[in-house]
């Protein structure tokens, strides 16, 4: 996201023995992901089209921040108004492509309409409560707003630096791919993927930008940008795994993830939005991503 993220020079003035540790354990991870990504897969086509779907997004990320190639900066307002459209994209995917059935199939799951919207609403609590949880207590840093969460005056250092920029991005973009995994199991799964797609691109066009301005080359901007979307098909296996295993935790994967990402609007992006004094603007992109989103899940379900 937009506010996501440590500051990159920080990664360039650590000793090259500290970064090139660093990613060996990342790639080391990435090895030991890739072999139990292949075995569950395999097991189950929910967990493979979960994944084909939140890669897929993820991708929309780097794809977005491509013109970074050719354009250095964005005015605040335009900044502003395409948070706000993914906003948007957001709320409507929340209501239309996650509550929605959640309501359905939980009803169907406690036998009545009051146990089904009694499971969904402890189902957005705690996806909520989880995401509010991790955000004040695991550190990480946004470009505007500065550090949060963890110990206050806690040093910055690179591998330090490095946790902080992992921990920003699973707190922003888990969400987002816990919502398309567990709608692979529901009539929304198309809507919502094609959705937080959509809300990618301009979202990495503006994380790009801001690395940029940081003093990143284009290049490693938009490589980088790429990078903050791959968190989403963690949370995607995550989603799919648990409904495909257990088909009663539909209902509360879908409201789980309605309610993280509810959290994500509220105290992430809307506030930023409108920190410039770009109110206007941005609710316009919000009404405009929402009306969207709504169209989508109405014609892809």
């Amino acid at each position: 996201m937009a506010e996501m993220i440590i500051t990159a020079r920080r990664l360039v003035a650590e000793p090259s023995w500290q970064r090139l540790a660093a990613f060996l354990v990342i790639a080391m991870l990435a090895v030991a992901a890739g072999i139990s990504i292949a075995e569950a897969t395999s097991s189950s086509p929910a967990v493979g089209a979960a994944l084909a779907a939140t890669l897929f997004t993820a991708l929309a990320t780097g794809a977005g921040a491509l013109p970074v190639l050719f354009v250095r900066r964005i005015s605040d307002a335009a900044r502003d108004s395409l948070l706000g459209f993914g906003a948007g994209v957001m709320l409507a995917a929340s209501f239309f492509s996650l509550l929605a059935p959640a309501l359905a199939t939980g009803a169907a799951t406690a036998g009545s309409a009051l146990g089904g919207v009694m499971i969904v609403a402890a189902g957005v609590i705690i996806g909520a409560a989880v995401l509010m949880t991790s955000d004040r207590w695991l550190p990480h840093e946004h470009f505007i707003k500065g550090r949060e969460g963890g110990r206050e005056g806690m040093p910055v250092r690179t591998a330090a630096g490095l946790w902080l920029f992992v921990t920003a991005i699973t707190l922003h973009n888990i969400p987002e791919g816990l919502a398309v995994g567990v709608a692979q199991g529901s009539s929304g799964g198309a809507a919502i993927t094609l959705g937080i797609a959509i809300q990618n691109m301009p979202e990495g066009l503006i994380v790009a930008i801001a690395l940029v301005a940081l003093g990143i080359s284009r290049w490693k901007a938009a490589a980088l940008a790429l990078a903050t979307g791959m968190a989403e098909p963690l949370g995607g296996l995550i989603g799919a795994s648990a409904i495909s295993y257990a088909a009663a935790m539909l209902p509360w994967g879908l409201a789980f993830a309605a309610g993280a990402m509810l959290f994500v609007i509220s105290h992430e992006i809307i506030p930023e939005t409108h920190r410039n004094g770009n109110e206007r603007v941005a609710t316009i992109g919000l009404i405009g991503g929402f009306v969207l989103m709504m169209l989508f899940d109405t014609i892809l379900r």
